[in-house]
C-alpha cells in the first residue's frame, strides 16, 4: 500500500515509520521545512527509543521518505492519514481542530484518484463527519472515503505498542474503507491482533473513553495513597492487592505526583467539554481533572513540609522533569508546577534529567542543570525524585549521601524502599507509605 502521513509530530512520525516497517511505501509530509530537512539528514526531532534505527532502516530500503510537497506526496496514495496536533483550545478547553480541518481542505483540492482519508489525530466525536463535509464542500467531485483510526501509543514504548498492540480500532462505514484498512494492518493479522471495527463516532469515543478511564485509575490510587499515609497503610501493597483482581488490573495503579503528557490532560478536558455541548454530565471525569490539578500543587506542600516548613535558601536536587521516563516530553508534567513553585519559595534548584534539558530550559526558567544525579546532589540539602528514569532507580545511596549537605530524600515515585534509604542515613519521604 502507498500511504501519505500528514504531520511528523509524535503520532505521525511514529505511525509513518512503523507502517513503512510493515513494508508499505510511506511518505511523511510536514510544513516545517527545518524538521523535514532534519529527518532527511537522519536526525530525529523527538526522543523515542529505537525510532532512529527504524528511520535509518526504512529510508535505506526505500520504504520511507520525508517532504514538504503535499501534492507530490498525494500522487498514487491509497490512504492519506491526518496526524496533526489537536491541542487544547485556549479559553474553553475544547480540542483545537484548526490544523485537522486545514489539512483536510488542502487535501480535497489536490486529490484526483479515489482515496481513503484516515484520521489518526485524537479528535472529538463528530470530527470525521465534519472532515467529510468540508472536503466535499471544497471539492464536490473528489472521490474518497473517511475512516477513524485512533492511536494508543505510550511515549517511551510507542514502537512496541504499534507493532504489538492490544487492539487496533478502525471506524469505517463503507466496504472499500474497511478493505483498505484491513490491507494496511494485514501484517498484524499474523499475530492475531484484535481489529475492532466500529462506526465513526464509536471509534472517536473509544480513544477519549480509554484515556479518561486510565486517568481515573491514576487519580483514584493517588487519593487512596493520601488516605494510606493517614491510617498507616502502604499504597503499594494496596495496589498489588487490588491489581490482582481481573476486573481491576494492575496497570496505572502507581501513586505519584499526578499525570501529565500529551494525552491525558487535554483528552479528559476535551471529553468533558464535548459532554457539556451535548448536555451530558461527566462528573467522574471532571473530578479526576480537578484532583489531578490539585495533586501537583499538593506535592509542593509535601516537599516544603518535609523540609521543615520552608525551602528558602535550601539547595534542592531535582531528579527527572519529563512527564514520564524514556521521553523528552514536558507537556503538563508535574515538574512544571513543582519546580517553579519551589524556586519562587526561595530554593536553589539543580536539575538532572537524561532527556529533559532541551525542553526544560525553555519551560522551567532559570535553574541549573547537572549531567548526572550525583553532580546534581553535590551540596544539596534535599533530593526530590519526580520522574522514575532507570538512571535513578539504582542510585548508590552511600555516594549520594556523601555528595549531599543534608540527608532528606522526597521520592514522589516510590522507587526506593524506606528501610534501605534509612539504613544509609537518609530521612526518607515517599507517597502513600507509613
Amino acid at each position: 500500500m502507498r500511504i501519505t502521513m500528514i504531520g511528523t509530530g509524535y503520532v505521525g512520525l511514529v505511525s509513518g515509520v512503523c507502517f513503512s516497517d510493515f513494508g508499505h511505501e510511506v511518505t511523511c509530509v510536514d510544513k516545517n521545512a527545518e524538521k523535514i530537512s532534519q529527518l532527511n539528514r537522519g536526525e530525529v526531532p523527538i526522543f523515542e527509543p529505537g525510532l532512529d534505527l527504524l528511520i535509518a532502516k526504512n529510508t535505506a530500503a526505500g520504504n520511507l521518505s520525508f517532504t514538504t510537497d503535499l501534492a507530490a506526496a498525494l500522487e498514487g496514495a491509497d490512504a492519506i492519514f491526518i496526524a496533526v496536533g489537536t491541542p487544547s483550545r485556549r479559553g474553553d478547553g475544547h480540542a483545537d481542530l484548526s490544523f485537522v480541518y486545514a489539512a483536510a481542505e488542502e487535501i480535497a483540492g489536490l486529490i484526483t484518484d479515489p482515496v481513503l482519508i484516515v484520521t489518526k489525530s485524537t479528535v472529538p466525536v463528530g470530527t470525521n463527519r465534519e472532515i467529510e463535509r468540508r472536503m466535499r464542500a471544497a471539492n464536490p467531485s473528489a472521490r474518497f472515503d473517511v475512516a477513524s483510526n485512533p492511536e494508543f501509543l505510550r511515549e517511551g514504548a510507542a514502537i512496541e505498542d504499534f507493532m504489538r498492540p492490544d487492539r487496533v480500532v478502525v471506524g469505517v462505514e463503507t466496504d472499500r474503507a474497511r478493505e483498505v484498512m484491513a490491507e494496511i494492518y494485514r501484517p498484524l493479522f499474523l499475530r492475531e491482533t484484535p481489529i475492532v471495527y466500529t462506526g465513526l463516532e464509536s471509534a472517536e469515543m473509544i480513544k477519549y473513553a480509554a484515556n479518561a478511564f486510565l486517568a481515573t485509575k491514576i487519580g483514584f490510587i493517588n487519593e487512596i495513597a493520601d488516605l494510606c499515609e493517614k491510617v498507616g497503610a502502604d499504597v503499594q501493597q494496596v495496589a498489588r492487592g487490588i491489581g490482582h483482581d481481573g476486573r481491576i488490573g494492575s496497570k496505572f495503579l502507581h501513586a505519584g505526583p499526578g499525570y501529565g503528557g500529551s494525552c491525558f490532560p487535554k483528552d479528559t478536558l476535551a471529553l468533558v467539554r464535548t459532554a457539556s455541548d451535548y448536555d451530558a454530565r461527566l462528573s467522574i471525569v471532571s473530578a479526576v481533572i480537578a484532583a489531578n490539578d490539585a495533586r501537583k500543587s499538593a506535592m509542593v506542600g509535601k516537599i516544603v513540609s518535609a523540609a521543615g516548613g520552608s525551602v528558602s535558601g535550601k539547595r534542592i536536587a531535582v531528579l527527572g522533569v519529563t512527564f514520564k521516563p524514556n521521553t523528552d516530553d514536558m507537556r503538563d508534567a508535574p515538574s512544571l508546577v513543582i519546580v517553579p513553585a519551589l524556586r519562587d519559595a526561595g530554593a536553589d534548584l539543580v536539575i538532572c534529567d537524561p532527556q529533559g534539558q532541551k525542553e526544560g530550559e525553555a519551560m522551567l526558567g532559570p535553574v541549573a542543570w547537572a549531567g548526572d544525579p550525583y553532580g546534581a546532589a553535590e551540596g544539596a540539602d534535599l533530593v526530590i525524585l519526580i520522574t522514575e528514569w532507570n538512571e535513578f532507580r539504582a542510585l548508590d545511596l552511600q555516594r549520594l549521601g556523601a555528595a549531599m549537605r543534608g540527608n532528606l530524600i522526597v521520592d514522589l515515585r516510590n522507587v526506593y524502599r524506606p528501610e534501605d534509604a534509612r539504613r544509609h542515613g537518609f530521612e526518607y519521604v515517599s507517597i502513600g507509605r507509613p
